[in-house]
């Protein structure tokens, strides 16, 4: 069946620097719509980002979703991070045809 795996826990940064957040998938379709998530410590987890990675690479809050289908990943990247952007970041991803029919 489809997967999402993600290796990284709690995500502590260093001011300034380069936060990348890596996922690998399994899955039988071809057009991706992905999702991250950031939860803050004690606050419940938020949407940070979301889009359909066969027209675009979303991005939100200087983080920005890049789509690499030759090893089946999928990573996100801010670029000068600051300390509040230390928090746990989940992933996951939908086919958009099972998308758009629960939104129907």
């Amino acid at each position: 069946g489809d997967s999402v795996n993600q290796k990284e826990g709690p995500v502590t940064v260093s001011e300034g620097a380069l936060l990348t957040l890596n996922c690998t998938y399994q899955t039988t379709y071809s057009d991706l719509y992905v999702f991250w998530y950031v939860q803050h410590l004690n606050k419940a987890p938020q949407l940070l980002l979301k889009g359909w990675m066969k027209d675009q690479s979303p991005v939100r809050e200087g983080f920005q979703a890049t789509l690499v289908s030759t090893d089946s990943s999928f990573h996100s990247q801010k670029w000068a991070v600051e300390t509040s952007d230390s928090a746990v970041y989940y992933c996951a991803l939908s086919d958009t045809v099972r998308e758009g029919c629960r939104g129907s």
